[in-house]
């Protein structure tokens, strides 16, 4: 396309994603301005991914990426919180969905000390309190979609051993594959391909040892 096209094919585009978003990023424009056409396919993945309305709901969804950009500590994506608001998340709501985070963050210390110090520390004793710190932590957030939170959490993170447990109680408490799957979609958009491997392949393993539904 000749420079004029391009230029208002650009601006044509960044028009449509600013009233669609209510906001443009640096690299949203960067694209527009080198590839209209890649920033078109790219707003295309992003509006599925993101914006449209799938098998969570736009409350349960909210919850998922809060909890998934406070673990990952991105503070350009505030307006998931907007978001979340608008669908009904209160602010405790909200705070609720970033202390599933935090709790999250706490797995680590007490995988790393059973293992490390299983003399002292037994894996059904740091398990156990790893638990009790999430239900805590979780507070109001039903319990199904707080397990989405905390799996997509620990995909996010590559922690494989994380992932295996809250796939379990996910499913445990009644989440659908279908909610797993699109949550754990999130990943690939914020954390990249590589990572979404991953996350897929812990499912498609864990599944028969666990007893769970697999990813496909």
């Amino acid at each position: 396309m000749d420079i004029s096209e391009k230029t208002r094919r650009r601006d044509k585009l960044l028009g449509e994603m600013f009233e669609k978003r209510g906001y443009l990023l640096p690299y949203h424009r960067l694209l527009g301005e080198s590839d209209p056409d890649l920033l078109a396919t790219y707003d295309s993945l992003y509006t599925r991914l993101t914006l449209d309305e799938r098998v969570l709901t736009l409350y349960e969804r909210e919850v998922v990426w809060i909890a998934l950009i406070a673990v990952t500590r991105e503070q350009y994506a505030f307006f998931h919180l907007e978001r979340g608001a608008k669908a009904g998340m209160t602010d405790e709501a909200i705070t609720d969905a970033v202390a599933i985070a935090g709790a999250c963050e706490a797995f680590d210390a007490l995988h790393f000390g059973h293992n490390a110090f299983n003399k002292w520390v037994q894996e059904d004793r740091a398990m156990g309190c790893y638990i009790s710190l999430f239900e805590a932590a979780r507070g109001q957030t039903a319990a199904a979609i707080a397990e989405i939170a905390a799996v997509v959490c620990h995909a996010s993170r590559r922690n494989a051993a994380g992932m295996r447990v809250h796939l379990a109680r996910a499913f445990k408490f009644g989440a659908r594959r279908e909610q797993v799957a699109e949550a754990l979609s999130y990943v690939l958009l914020h954390r990249g391909g590589p990572t979404m491997i991953d996350a897929a392949k812990v499912w498609e393993e864990a599944a028969p040892d666990l007893g769970i539904p697999g990813p496909f």
